[in-house]
């Protein structure tokens, strides 16, 4: 296992769709090793494969808070969400494609996910709480939606403008 780089917004491979996985190889499992490796190192609770540059539809998440429960690591293949609630909560999101910048989004406040394991076997769970707001900000990214594509627009490029700066800042060193 390895960690991986995070790539920061603005960055045209977080706004593709991705290609859905049609053979579950040894060099996909692996990469959702090293997925969850990055995002725990992060630390984060979700991180989906275009999030490193890879443009195949991975996500990985474990919503379990430290002391809180043994931690559930999830790699979903092809996930996608089949049902979710007319009932909508709004959560605080941040991104580790956007650090530091912090808004209210409201999503379904329950819904049904399909997607495939590690050995490509199906599963269909339902979610709700964190779990359900992470799911979908994830499966988003699949899409080439991030969080603030859902702010209005002037709030939406102030957070741009800082994620440029912050870039060139690393860029320098």
């Amino acid at each position: 296992m390895s960690l991986r780089s995070i790539l920061i917004h603005p960055d045209p491979r977080l706004k593709k769709v991705c290609e859905p996985v049609s053979d579950l190889s040894d060099e996909l499992r692996s990469l959702s090793d090293d997925m969850l490796q990055t995002m725990y190192d992060a630390p984060g609770i979700g991180l989906a494969a275009p999030q490193i540059g890879v443009n195949t539809r991975l996500i990985v998440l474990d919503c379990v808070r430290e002391g809180e429960g043994d931690a559930r690591p999830l790699a979903m293949f092809n996930p996608e969400v089949v049902a979710s609630s007319d009932e909508k909560s709004t959560y605080e999101e941040g991104c580790l494609s956007i650090p530091e910048q912090y808004a209210e989004i409201e999503r379904p406040a329950e819904v049904s996910v399909r997607w495939l394991d590690r050995d490509g076997t199906e599963h269909q769970e339902d979610f709700d709480g964190l779990w359900a707001t992470c799911v979908q900000h994830e499966i988003d990214h699949l899409n080439g939606i991030l969080f603030i594509d859902y702010l209005k627009p002037l709030r939406r490029q102030m957070i741009t403008r800082k994620m440029q700066k912050l870039k060139r800042e690393r860029a320098r060193g």
